[in-house]
């Protein structure tokens, strides 16, 4: 197939631009899979016997980006167990 390999991929410029936007959508998929992997507050790794998973994140901001709340400041929505 044509544009497949480096050679063929010097004769047809033209897909250049498609391999690198398909390239950085692979690569912001895999970003944002991993981040809601490691970095979301619903999902437990080191779940421990008599702990409460969510407590690690009361009073911390786990959104991407929020530019109008400080959590750091405001009491935590979650429920005290």
């Amino acid at each position: 197939m044509q544009g497949m390999s480096l050679t063929s991929l010097k004769k047809h410029k033209a897909l250049i631009p498609l391999y690198v936007c398909v390239g950085l959508g692979c690569v912001g998929a895999v970003f944002y899979t991993a981040r809601l992997a490691l970095a979301n507050p619903d999902v437990a790794w080191n779940r421990k016997e008599g702990e409460i998973s969510n407590e690690h994140y009361s009073n911390k901001q786990y959104k991407f980006y929020s530019p109008n709340v400080d959590y750091s400041k405001m009491e935590s929505p979650a429920p005290k167990y």
